[in-house]
């Protein structure tokens, strides 16, 4: 069984390769605040390379749905999407708060809740918690930080993501503390190719991944009697 997973749903591009032991064939991680489309394509030919696989090697293409940025989103599912009708490979889809969580490890979470924060770029933040085992306690949520300790579990906290650091000040400053995970940052393919490893039964076809969105895009409308440049 072979993998190839990526993100571009964030502030970085990835793209891994893992085999049905999780072994990590070949990976690349690039902080990247724009330019997605550019680096995504380069990337995948680059681990494929790498793995020295062809895509009738794989055995299924996984990509982040979001949240996150709408175009990195887009980039990422049209890519996805593009490479498993041209192959015929099936498509898992994968949240970004899954893919961070993914990265934490059960001794270090230590018991406690994890909580996934992810920068919005804007106020809020993109939160989600899951318990010890990995369940979701909460549905995927944009939330201003002065409302997150309203919604996080009670007891031990854990916070993970490129968010995290922006939440754990605001539970701090309302009397809620918590602890960072060693994951703060945006997610990493190589987490995406563990969860396909995991998940994926070879002979299914998921449904078509469908990109999460948390709140409407920020779209500007030409004002009335003026046309569009």
């Amino acid at each position: 069984m072979k993998v190839l997973a990526f993100d571009s749903s964030g502030a970085a591009c990835s793209a891994a390769i893992r085999d049905g032991e999780g072994r990590l064939l070949a990976h690349r991680f690039e902080a990247l605040a724009r330019g997605h489309a550019e680096r995504l394509m380069p990337m995948l030919r680059d681990v494929m390379r790498e793995a020295g696989l062809a895509f009738s090697g794989l055995d299924v293409v996984a990509v982040t749905t979001g949240p996150g940025s709408f175009t990195g989103i887009r980039v990422g599912l049209a890519a996805a999407r593009g490479l498993a009708l041209a192959s015929g490979l099936p498509l898992l889809g994968v949240t970004a708060f899954e893919a961070v969580a993914a990265a934490v490890s059960p001794d270090e979470r230590r018991g406690g809740a994890l909580i996934v924060a992810i920068d919005s770029r804007r106020d809020d933040l993109f939160i989600q918690s899951f318990a010890a085992d990995g369940t979701a306690l909460s549905a995927p949520a944009a939330l201003a930080p002065a409302a997150l300790a309203e919604t996080v579990p009670a007891g031990d906290l854990m916070i993970a993501g490129d968010g995290a650091a922006r939440a754990r000040d605001a539970l701090a400053a309302l009397g809620r503390p918590a602890l960072l995970a060693r994951a703060d940052g945006p997610p990493d393919a190589a987490d995406i190719a563990s969860l396909a490893v995991a998940r994926w039964r070879p002979g299914t076809r998921p449904a078509l991944p469908v990109p999460l969105y948390l709140r409407p895009p920020d779209v500007t409308m030409p004002s009335a009697g003026r046309a569009p440049p």
